[in-house]
């Protein structure tokens, strides 16, 4: 309960913080919309100003603290605005993003961590050079490098090269929408990319610290007993290497998975994908204050959520903790 306490602490402060952020960051939506009007439609501006105030739904003469009890009222009870882009409730909006997010998310993790315990188990139990050395320059390299220039250069080689896999957007727009093969394998081959660029730059993070982890353990003396009593190699590389050296990484998995979701932008933006981190780029380019919210609250829950799921995972697998 302390924890779970201290969870929503921690959501509330990062929603009030993300709230003021928003509302004195530059650029008036209303103003921005008005001197739109009077170049498009040579309005005087004072007319304009009143009519984009009640497009938008949105008046910057309002108190910033009646704007933020409307905000928490909105949390608590599910209304988050009225979006001033797409004049659709952000709770839609946030509805129909989150799916996105997490399909290439969830499969890049599992594709990443995956392939990175299995090679970090093998490279520690096995100590050859010439792998070690190649993780360890592959880290060096795409380790450094952004995910989204990663992403470019997926984008340059597999869409506009060789045009294997498509460059943009969720699924085509000729395909019939529903539960059917088409459309499944369809999204699955707009996921690729997306999916990719998140693999290339994390799955040497899982290697290097899986390697790192199952060296310590070999280090153990149950390790030492356990091949000294003469079991075999199979069930020590399972059963005593691979379950105490994989404790942390579980911990990570679920850490990670929330840290995914705050570097989303990125990735959607350039794919046009339309996750979480698209509509949250897309408010912000546009002043758009309700969906920005709405972004960054999904944001806030996914990244405390799982660092809260880490702390539980963790004392359950480990039975050094599970009796505290």
């Amino acid at each position: 309960m302390k924890k779970i306490g201290l969870a929503l602490f921690t959501m509330m402060i990062s929603l009030i913080i993300v709230f003021i952020v928003i509302q004195f960051m530059p650029g008036d939506p209303v103003d921005i919309l008005a001197q739109e009007m009077v170049r498009t439609e040579a309005l005087p501006y004072d007319l304009a100003y009143e009519r984009a105030i009640a497009q938008l739904n949105y008046d910057p003469s309002e108190p910033i603290w009646e704007r933020f009890i409307d905000y928490i009222v909105g949390i608590f009870t599910g209304n988050l605005g009225i979006s001033m882009a797409y004049k659709k409730p952000v709770t839609e909006i946030v509805a129909g993003a989150l799916p996105w997010t997490m399909l290439i998310l969830s499969i890049s993790l599992l594709f990443s961590f995956t392939i990175g315990i299995l090679l970090g188990i093998y490279i520690a139990w096995k100590r050859k050079k010439t792998l070690n050395v190649v993780v360890t320059v592959y880290q060096s390299i795409f380790g450094s490098i952004p995910d989204y220039i990663v992403a470019y250069i997926l984008v340059f080689i597999f869409a506009v090269s060789l045009g294997w896999l498509p460059s943009k957007g969720a699924y085509s727009s000729d395909v019939v929408v529903g539960f059917n093969a088409p459309f499944i394998l369809d999204i699955l081959q707009h996921a690729v990319l997306p999916v990719l660029a998140y693999f290339v730059t994390t799955v040497s993070t899982w290697i290097v610290a899986m390697k790192a982890n199952a060296l310590m353990v070999l280090g153990e003396d149950y390790i030492t007993y356990a091949e000294v009593r003469g079991l075999p190699k199979r069930r020590i590389l399972i059963h005593y290497l691979g379950r105490n050296a994989i404790l942390p990484m579980v911990t990570s998995l679920a850490v990670s998975f929330g840290l995914m979701f705050g570097g989303s932008p990125l990735i959607e933006n350039l794919f046009l994908y339309p996750g979480v981190g698209f509509y949250l780029s897309v408010a912000i380019s546009r002043r758009d204050f309700p969906l920005m919210q709405g972004m960054f609250l999904v944001i806030i829950v996914m990244v405390v959520v799982s660092s809260l799921l880490a702390e539980f995972l963790y004392t359950i697998l480990n039975p050094r903790l599970r009796g505290q």
